[in-house]
């Protein structure tokens, strides 16, 4: 069976949720992958009568659609969608099955009134945090409105297609053969690219929102902590973020949370989400923070966010959270999405059997190396300090690998390319000689950065990062912070979650006493 019992016993309670007959349509032939796929449609088209499964050829095989009977509804995968991109399969199936989309309504909206026909081809691997994201909202769009076809390509199954259009990142989404975008997307940024009045009218609605008693602003782990415990309070919140999740849809894994022995990024990111809709907390994805305004004459502060939306609250938690440090060397940005990548789960498959450096020498990058090692044919970690910073078991275990190589002490200078894609980068040692390494890819391993900028002249900073008292409130009395963005020590998901707590109850505690 390729599907095991523990897996089937969960999918019999999911396909509870298809409403109306769904069809699997696959093309097939006799390789390992066809068989693999017709085995895993047979056992999910056992589990309802509503499934019925058919082999029909198309030009990707294998691939297999699934459509709504009778309808125009469907949406296409090419190779087996497992990892992290079941999840984004059964969704599919149950909402091609009827089960509606969750999503703002005015972005819903503004799906149904796009007029124009466009076919959509996302490229993905299984092990990339990001693109579920891109997958999904492309195939609730494709439910939502026919004229929108989309097809999810894993780019492990079909490498030709990978190199005939150089993609070097995942996930990459094409658009009437044309390049659409790279990295995550959500939902709303995807509607806002194909229709610029669907903004005005979001703006509109957004401005138009009742105060709310704690906005937060930011929905990782400790916006979601933050939210969940000021609505046990009785509290209207508000969550005002770019995604869901946060820093960890980029984590394959987490298991250093006490009370889970491993718990996936994006399957970490949906239980803070489901959290928060439990609790009744209103969550506005697809905004990006830029300015923090202090309390009017109502006392209210208000939340500026890109798209002229304005948001207001009596108190305010920020849980912006951080972003991947880079190295500000030449090349690095022409090179971005051409070899030089950020998450080596998502985007290693990519360089399979190809030379790739690390840069930096702490725990995720030598993890990085170390999962790059099983892909690439060589790697070579590159820390500017004299000694590697990691765990001493991950040292060993990079020590253990034949084809990985460290230099330390080595500043990086420049990352080279041929003006389409990366091929090397050069590096200077202590004495001062200059040294160049062949590469296809660079993954840049050196930390993070605050999101703090749009704070900055209206809260305490301490080096770039907001500067919090014990009950983590901020310079400007009712506005607190937690997690990443804030000046604590360590940067830890399960820290991020007390943290979120504890702002909140601090707010509350403002709240009561203003």
């Amino acid at each position: 069976m390729f599907l095991d019992s523990n897996t089937i016993s969960q999918l019999k309670g999911l396909v509870s949720n298809i409403q109306v007959p769904i069809r699997f349509e696959a093309s097939l032939d006799g390789t390992k992958r066809s068989e693999q796929m017709r085995e895993m449609l047979t056992q999910v088209a056992e589990l309802s009568p509503l499934i019925e499964f058919v082999e029909v050829p198309d030009r990707r095989t294998p691939s297999f659609a699934i459509s709504r009977v009778d309808s125009e509804v469907s949406v296409r995968i090419a190779g087996l969608p497992m990892g992290e991109e079941f999840s984004s399969f059964v969704l599919a199936m149950v909402q091609v099955g009827g089960h509606p989309v969750r999503a703002d309504e005015d972005v819903i909206e503004a799906i149904k009134a796009l007029d124009e026909p466009h076919e959509f081809v996302t490229y993905m691997s299984l092990t990339c945090q990001n693109c579920p994201t891109v997958v999904q909202a492309l195939n609730a769009m494709s439910v939502i409105n026919p004229l929108i076809k989309h097809t999810a390509v894993e780019g492990g199954a079909f490498q030709n297609e990978i190199d005939e259009h150089g993609i070097k990142a995942v996930p990459t989404v094409f658009m009437d053969g044309e390049i659409f975008g790279q990295g995550r997307m959500s939902l709303a940024e995807i509607v806002a690219k194909l229709d610029t009045n669907s903004g005005a009218k979001r703006a509109e609605k957004l401005n138009s929102v009742e105060p709310f008693d704690m906005l937060i602003v930011g929905g990782g782990p400790a916006g979601a902590s933050a939210a969940v415990y000021a609505a046990r309070k009785g509290l209207r919140v508000g969550v005002a973020t770019h995604n869901v999740g946060g820093q960890v849809l980029d984590t394959a894994s987490i298991e250093n949370l006490t009370v889970l022995e491993k718990i996936g990024g994006t399957e970490l990111g949906s239980e803070l989400n489901q959290s928060m809709t439990n609790y009744g907390v209103e969550v506005i994805t697809g905004l990006t923070a830029r300015a923090l305004h202090n309390k009017d004459e109502n006392s209210l502060f208000a939340v500026d966010f890109e798209g002229d939306i304005t948001l207001r609250a009596r108190s305010v938690v920020v849980a912006t959270g951080a972003r991947y440090r880079t190295t500000g060397v030449p090349g690095e940005d022409q090179y971005r999405n051409h070899g030089v990548s950020f998450c080596p789960h998502c985007d290693g498959p990519l360089f399979k059997g190809q030379s790739v450096a690390v840069i930096g020498g702490g725990n995720s990058a030598i993890e990085a190396a170390i999962d790059l090692a099983g892909i690439c044919s060589d790697v070579t970690v590159i820390e500017m300090m004299p000694e590697l910073k990691a765990d001493e078991v991950l040292l060993d275990k990079l020590a253990s690998l034949p084809n990985t190589s460290v230099v330390t002490s080595a500043a990086l200078q420049e990352v080279h390319g041929d003006g389409t894609d990366m091929t090397g980068l050069s590096y200077r040692d202590v004495d001062g000689e200059i040294h160049t390494v062949d590469a296809n890819g660079m993954f840049v391993q050196i930390g993070l950065v605050p999101n703090s900028e749009w704070l900055d002249g209206v809260l305490d900073l301490n080096r770039g990062a907001v500067a919090i008292d014990s009950q983590n409130a901020t310079s400007m009395p009712g506005v607190f912070a937690a997690g990443d963005v804030t000046d604590i020590p360590y940067k830890q998901v399960l820290i991020s979650l007390g943290a979120g707590a504890n702002a909140s109850l601090g707010a509350f505690d403002y709240l009561i006493r203003h």
